[in-house]
């Protein structure tokens, strides 16, 4: 493993090698808390609690599997717990669970990136948590389910109205440049 020995450093306290690991991973771990957060200033909060219990914990991991991978599960559990903690964390429950959502076509939508994550990041809450955690993180509906403390049709359906949301944002988008055009 690359990082082996900048981890064992971090085990012991090293300030510096903190330092290093810290500019290498804190691009990624921001972009997740941005991406899960409804604005900067929560995903700031939750991005430095990360890296406090990453440097807490960081003599519990084994080096068995991806470093990165076990900072990302540390951050992406972080902002659920402050969902969880907060009462932001309200499940949506929908009868009516739709089991083929249309994709986002987001190829011929000539989107930018930083504006995808903005529509994202206005979902409410649950449909933003399940959305990140199931397109852009690979979760399965049982993983979030568990996660969240909500049912596998719950998540399918929260995806659903997700995707439903941004699909009208994305749409309402093109409406407005065809005006202006």
């Amino acid at each position: 493993m690359v990082y082996k020995q900048l981890i064992e450093q971090c085990v012991n306290k090293n300030v510096k090698a903190q330092q290093e690991l810290y500019k290498i991973f804190a691009p990624k771990l921001f972009g997740i808390c941005l991406k899960y957060c409804s604005n900067k200033t929560i995903a700031e909060d939750l991005f430095q609690e990360s890296f406090i219990t990453i440097f807490n914990k960081i003599h519990q991991f084994k080096h068995q599997g991806s470093f990165e991978g076990w900072t990302k599960r540390i951050t992406i559990n972080t902002v659920l717990q402050y969902y969880k903690k907060q009462q932001y964390h309200q499940p949506i429950i929908d009868d009516m669970i739709t089991d083929q959502a249309e994709e986002i076509d987001i190829k011929d939508t000539n989107i930018n990136l930083n504006y995808l994550l903005e529509l994202i990041q206005e979902l409410p809450n649950q449909y933003r948590l399940v959305f990140n955690l199931y397109v852009l993180d690979g979760y399965s509906h049982s993983e979030i389910g568990k996660a969240l403390n909500i049912s596998i049709g719950t998540s399918k359906s929260n995806l659903s109205r997700a995707k439903q949301l941004l699909r009208k944002k994305l749409e309402n988008k093109r409406e407005i440049k065809m005006i202006r055009a």
